[in-house]
């Protein structure tokens, strides 16, 4: 296998709580290749988009990185000074996020906000670069682009403002891209045609995509690859068909067992349920022990290694382990 774009190898994240600390992330690790798009799945809470800010170096001040690394194209990118990471951020991994409208400046038009981000990273002359935003704002399917081009945020819909972020990106031609849940709040047939456009660009430019979302449906369309993450800790690594056809996580297999599908009708079984997580962040076992139905003994007591079949499916589980009874 091609060697990785991206490592993220042991990361944990924690921060302080009254007298103590909380462990967020704890001991995360997965591998993103060349050309792929990589889904990270998991419920609200289980520390996706914590992951993404730590991998993109845009932290809160009180987060603590407690071990682990961050590997791009070589670099430690945990190592990085701030300038160091801004010349990273943008220029060669950019990050699309929730809530579009935030992430735009209210105060500027949209094609000027394209335009200065073409202008950083392409060095282009003024004239020129509102022309290539124009242009990009036509790329990701805005209709009449000149037009929109000279709207503020605030006129435009939460999916017209989720391609002006995309075309912003485009402008940076970043070799990652980190797309974190980017249709929350969109109705179903817009989040179906952003999902499109991102495996359209992804096909058309050869970007690597980290996809975060808790929509399993969207991964086994879009997705080469799905780590499964459960309150701050990697469960499951997997090939996509592989992952939906032969589970072998209690926790994947829960949260598949949750969708409901019209080629395998069933009857909704509520004993499986989840529950919402509640963590002990103390833990020095398997975080999902408290809803896992074949829980053993070890499981609280110790982190289960990584068991890798041939076919590259990774599960953190003891009872695939010599030390499971």
């Amino acid at each position: 296998m091609a060697e990785s774009l991206l490592r993220v190898e042991e990361l944990s994240l924690a921060f302080p709580h009254e007298e103590a600390t909380r462990r967020v992330l704890d001991q995360v690790s997965f591998d993103l290749y060349p050309n792929e798009v990589l889904g990270l799945v998991g419920e609200s809470g289980s520390g996706k988009t914590m992951t993404s800010l730590t991998i993109i170096g845009l932290l809160p001040s009180t987060a603590q990185v407690l071990g682990g690394h961050v590997w791009f194209d070589g670099r430690d990118l945990l190592a990085l000074s701030d300038r160091e990471m801004r010349a990273v951020r943008g220029a060669q991994i950019a990050m699309i996020f929730q809530n579009p409208l935030s992430a735009l400046n209210p105060l500027q038009r949209a094609g000027d906000q394209v335009a200065r981000a073409v202008r950083i990273h392409r060095q282009l002359p003024k004239d020129e670069a509102y022309d290539t935003a124009v242009a990009l704002l036509r790329q990701v399917g805005i209709p009449d682009a000149a037009s929109r081009a000279r709207a503020y945020p605030h006129q435009l819909s939460g999916g017209m403002a989720q391609r002006v972020l995309v075309a912003m990106m485009l402008a940076c031609q970043p070799a990652l891209l980190i797309a974190d849940e980017p249709t929350t709040g969109l109705d179903v047939t817009v989040q179906a045609q952003i999902f499109e456009l991102i495996k359209d660009i992804q096909a058309d430019t050869g970007a690597t995509v980290l996809l975060i979302t808790h929509d399993l449906g969207v991964v086994s369309e879009v997705c080469h690859r799905v780590a499964v993450m459960y309150a701050g800790q990697i469960m499951e690594r997997a090939p996509v068909e592989a992952l939906f056809e032969r589970p072998q996580h209690p926790y994947t297999e829960r949260l598949l067992s949750s969708i409901l599908r019209v080629d395998q009708p069933k009857e909704l079984d509520t004993t499986q349920a989840l529950l919402p997580i509640s963590l002990d962040y103390d833990t020095p076992g398997c975080r999902f022990a408290n809803q896992c139905p074949n829980v053993l003994a070890i499981c609280r007591e110790q982190r289960p290694a990584p068991h890798t079949t041939a076919q590259g499916h990774t599960v953190f589980c003891h009872k695939y382990t010599d030390e499971a009874p």
